[in-house]
């Protein structure tokens, strides 16, 4: 039907948009066969050009047949010489008699040239708006993103706290789309993210943790804040009583910090039925750094914490480079 079809438009109508249609998917073609190494796409690509040179070539042709009209000029671009055609005869007291040998009524140039402009700008739509209108084969995994479903209602804690962040505030900031670069691994993709409004364990739920999380193949990242009365040098005082390791003090934006390790918790659930699972264990390492919530330090703390399946640690400039992307987001701790 295709073929039919294009055999019954004009010469200067149908070669333009084999020109055209060839040229595009050529490129087109040739474009993804260089960038996936594809040798097979690059042999279909070589054939359509071709197929365009060709179709180029008998346009040249035919111009140069029209401009130079002679007896052998191609039927499909030029005419040929009118002295040359055999004159009808003329019966007496007659007209002119149409036969055979009549020569046809040359097609109108502006209307054929017109009508090729109108074709080159339906296939131009057409090809810009193909990516837009059809489904994309992209099979590639999309980053995770932070939930943006109904909001939940706030523990009472978050409204006896001034200027509290919120868990999905914390992930939104954490989930950034270079958190993978920072991270010395660009070319992964976060394959979760999630956020809670906790309260801090041990506090009867009146001091204020909101948490998020974002996972990659490699390393998980998690960021709370803890709007309790506790100053970073409090903080680095109770460090001497727990199993906290390579504990180091910074400043952070201007805030205190202290910089520790310890080992995460692994819990194992069972789902099959007939027991529990497994008893608590020692997780893998992680690299904890805390900021003061403000530059006075009068009390709460920012964590952000990196650790691994593996058990591989970044280097500790990875924290400072989140901490200094993540803090800008969370308030300061008003005086109180």
């Amino acid at each position: 039907m295709l073929g039919l079809l294009l055999r019954l438009l004009p010469f200067w109508v149908r070669e333009p948009l084999l020109i055209a249609i060839g040229s595009v998917l050529g490129v087109r073609i040739m474009y993804l066969a260089v960038r996936d190494h594809d040798r097979v796409a690059a042999g279909l690509g070589v054939v359509f050009l071709v197929f365009t040179a060709i179709r180029v070539y008998a346009v040249i042709r035919a111009l140069r047949a029209r401009r130079n009209p002679s007896p052998t000029a191609s039927a499909d671009g030029a005419e040929p010489d009118a002295a040359a055609q055999p004159q009808p005869q003329a019966a007496a007291g007659t007209g002119p008699r149409p036969g055979p040998d009549t020569p046809e009524k040359e097609p109108n140039a502006w209307g054929q040239a017109v009508a090729a402009v109108a074709v080159f700008g339906a296939v131009a739509v057409a090809l810009w708006a193909a990516p837009r209108l059809m489904p994309s084969d992209n099979n590639a995994p999309q980053p995770a993103s932070c939930s943006d479903g109904a909001p939940e209602e706030l523990p009472k804690a978050y409204k006896d706290t001034p200027q509290p962040v919120t868990g999905e505030e914390l992930c939104k900031a954490l989930n950034r789309p270079d958190l993978a670069k920072l991270l010395g691994t660009p070319g992964e993709t976060a394959t979760t993210a999630s956020s809670t409004n906790n309260t801090a364990p041990l506090t009867d739920e009146k001091v204020a943790q909101p948490e998020a999380e974002v996972t990659f193949d490699t390393y998980t990242v998690n960021v709370s804040a803890t709007y309790n009365e506790l100053s970073t040098d409090q903080y680095v005082k109770l460090m001497k009583f727990g199993d906290e390791t390579d504990v180091k003090t910074l400043t952070v934006l201007g805030r205190p910090a202290v910089l520790a390790s310890d080992h995460t918790m692994k819990l194992e659930i069972n789902l099959g039925g007939g027991g529990s699972g497994g008893p608590v264990e020692e997780g893998p390492l992680a690299r904890t750094l805390s900021v003061a919530l403000d530059r006075n330090d009068r009390g709460g703390y920012c964590d952000i914490t990196v650790w691994s399946a593996s058990g591989t640690l970044p280097n500790d400039s990875v924290l400072l480079d989140i901490a200094e992307r993540v803090l800008p987001r969370i308030p300061e701790r008003p005086v109180r």
